[in-house]
């Protein structure tokens, strides 16, 4: 695929896209970090969410461990991007993925969760989706709800699938629509339009969400999550769509959060997870544990041991903890391209020549 501007991104570098991976894990800088709770506030209902700031990696942590002539190749390949479609990947502040499950339906049919992701920073929104209107054409329809047009597409490979198993059908057509000047949001049309209700005031993802999610400020990438709750609701244990249910059970098993910073010459990673009681912790703490163990030594990248072995499990409380801290020339050194050592060729020597017999006459 190729843009005006020249950019091939068919020919990108294996290690850019390594890179891209690393980066998603970001730190907002002070100011942006005292308005991003206000940003994702305006989110709808979730029960997982991933955030991931790309401005703060690009910019901060990519320098860090990429080698100048890389990080020279890659600026140019944003500068081209920003020509050809009027946006640059070091000024996109904030990435979200958002989940949402649901109840099955009153014929007990498995309903398909919600996905979607929104994407702010310094571009137009609506310059943006008028250049993918342009390219797309005729794929595009377009539908109204409320104060927002939503722009529609439908996923053929998807159709095809939710034809044979009707647990695709929320797939079949993705979206996007602008939440504000300089935002987007991208995903099925349930969850676009559940988006335009939220940042209206209405349906917003909970306080307890995004308090669990921001527990670390300086997070360069955060998860948090429900996995429990949300199977619960997605097998019935809550009831059906129309008929609710008294739930047996409240635990908060299961909930997790997970984020990596950049501290001084270290990339960090804490993480826990929400085992109950303190017994159950201990207990989980101890199987798990003694699997890793196992685990890394049969890993055959000995920088992926390395990274493996720095990590710290343990019970506090009636979490499980995990903690890391991977020095950034670790993490350069991972990304360094492997010299290829020079095939030596084995000296061949000829085939041994075999003798000639003689026939022997009377």
């Amino acid at each position: 695929m190729k843009f005006n501007g020249g950019l091939n991104l068919r020919n990108t570098p294996l290690k850019f896209t390594l890179l891209v991976a690393l980066t998603i894990l970001s730190l907002t800088s002070a100011a942006f970090a005292q308005s991003l709770p206000a940003s994702l506030a305006a989110l709808p209902e979730a029960d997982a969410v991933i955030y991931v700031s790309p401005q703060r990696i690009l910019n901060e942590a990519a320098p860090r461990v990429m080698e100048p002539a890389e990080l020279t190749k890659m600026r140019a390949s944003f500068a081209d991007l920003k020509k050809s479609v009027g946006i640059d990947p070091s000024t996109v502040e904030y990435l979200v993925i958002a989940v949402r499950f649901h109840k099955p339906a009153n014929d007990l049919s498995f309903v398909a969760p919600d996905v979607m992701a929104v994407v702010g920073g310094d571009f137009s929104a609506d310059s943006l989706l008028t250049l993918g209107q342009l390219a797309l054409q005729d794929k595009l329809r377009t539908e109204t709800y409320g104060s927002k047009t939503i722009s529609l597409m439908t996923v053929d490979p998807i159709a095809a699938e939710a034809a044979k198993n009707p647990v695709f059908k929320p797939y079949v057509e993705v979206g996007v629509v602008p939440l504000s000047a300089n935002s987007l949001a991208i995903g099925n049309i349930r969850y676009l339009k559940a988006a335009i209700d939220a940042a209206e005031g209405n349906g917003r993802i909970s306080a307890a969400t995004l308090e669990s999610l921001l527990r670390d400020p300086n997070a360069l990438i955060a998860a948090s999550g429900s996995p429990l709750a949300s199977f619960a609701r997605s097998f019935g244990l809550l009831g059906l769509e129309s008929t609710p249910r008294e739930p047996r059970c409240d635990t908060k098993f299961g909930n997790f959060y997970a984020a990596v910073t950049m501290s001084g010459t270290n990339f960090s990673l804490r993480g826990a997870m929400n085992a109950d009681n303190p017994d159950t912790a201990k207990i989980i703490n101890g199987l798990i544990s003694g699997l890793m163990k196992q685990g890394i030594d049969v890993v055959p990248d000995k920088s992926a041991q390395t990274v493996l072995q720095s990590l710290k499990m343990m019970a506090r409380d009636s979490e499980i903890v995990i903690e890391a801290d991977i020095p950034e020339k670790v993490v350069a050194d991972y990304l360094k391209p492997k010299k290829e050592e020079p095939a030596t060729k084995a000296a061949t020597k000829p085939a041994p020549r075999r003798p000639v017999r003689k026939k022997r006459t009377r």
